[in-house]
């Protein structure tokens, strides 16, 4: 393993948009199409990407760490090609990978800096500073702003006494209180989405939840993730009552938060839990029965609190958070 992505599995950090554009460029020097003497800069990198210049002066750092450019005389960097064959060169990008320039300029550093406030929550609570936020990503204010406006409409961020936006910590009081609303609020919308649900969208449910279980000991955070909103939103979607579902919102950021603990926490179970959990909740949708649904999922609503604290509890323990300036934690926290 290169040496960078060592020591980011080893801290337990979420990927971040540095190391994906790291990443694009190893490969493209490692194949030549960046060949040897050529200039690369923060702002060319930023550009190319449609990232911000922070993360891009992180990507040109790595690149230079692990011998693939050097500082140049002048401004930037110069490539000095494939480094010796104990370096790890990264798969070549893929279109995909190459997509990052498409997006509005908040959705390009957002993901990233949602991972870093899920991180933290696990152990204390923090206040987001904008300014700052603006500054460390290269972005105006406005776009710092539309971040964490997007915060703050998923559940994850609040306003204290003077205005000042903070994260509240995932202490048990608060992700009982979280799971508590969700069990009250979510069967009720599963009641309401019923008589509005396409028979295709169960069965594609069921053959999701089925494939899962038959690969329980092989499944990986994404597709837990994806069932997780399949059910919880997806499904409870249907309801059509857009009051209700705002006021599920803010109990649901626990989904948000689970996305991080299911990539970055060791397996707990050798089978999922909600796996069958859910899958009586579609066997109820089947048969028509939408009381037995709802208390299906209430069941299962009320015994999964205490699974994500349990890998709250890992992430408490063996997550280590590097400083930002724009995250400070919080006295008595």
């Amino acid at each position: 393993m290169e040496s960078g992505q060592a020591t980011q599995a080893a801290s337990g950090m979420a990927p971040r948009l540095y190391h994906r554009a790291y990443e694009i460029l190893a490969a493209q020097i490692g194949d030549g199409t960046l060949a040897p003497g050529m200039r690369l800069t923060e702002s060319s990198v930023a550009e190319q990407f449609g990232i911000s210049r922070a993360p891009a002066r992180r990507a040109l750092a790595e690149l230079e760490r692990n011998g693939f450019v050097t500082k140049s005389s002048g401004r930037g960097y110069s490539v000095q090609g494939a480094p010796s064959a104990n370096k790890a060169v990264p798969k070549p990008a893929t279109d995909e990978d190459m997509r990052l320039v498409s997006r509005p300029s908040w959705e390009r550093i957002y993901g990233e800096v949602e991972d870093e406030v899920i991180g933290r929550i696990s152990f204390a609570n923090w206040r987001v500073n904008e300014a700052e936020l603006a500054r460390y990503y290269g972005v105006s204010r406005t776009v710092a702003r539309d971040v964490i406006g997007r915060l703050q409409s998923r559940g994850l961020l609040r306003k204290d006494e003077r205005s000042r936006w903070y994260a509240p910590a995932l202490t048990p009081e608060h992700v009982g209180e979280l799971y508590e609303l969700r069990s009250i609020l979510e069967p009720i919308a599963l009641a309401k989405a019923v008589p509005h649900v396409p028979p295709s969208f169960l069965s594609q449910m069921r053959a999701h939840l089925e494939d899962a279980v038959a690969n329980a000991e092989a499944i990986e955070g994404p597709v837990l993730d994806s069932l997780e909103e399949e059910m919880h939103v997806k499904l409870l979607g249907f309801c059509g009552n857009r009051t209700l579902m705002q006021a599920i919102t803010l109990p649901q950021s626990l989904l948000i938060a689970h996305r991080f603990l299911y990539r970055w926490t060791p397996r707990l179970f050798k089978t999922e839990p909600f796996l069958p959990e859910h899958l009586e909740v579609v066997a109820h949708l089947d048969a028509g029965d939408a009381a037995k649904a709802a208390a299906a999922l209430e069941r299962h609503l009320k015994v999964s609190g205490g699974r994500a604290l349990a890998r709250v509890d890992v992430i408490r323990r063996d997550f280590r958070a590097e400083s930002l300036p724009y995250l400070e934690q919080l006295d008595g926290s």
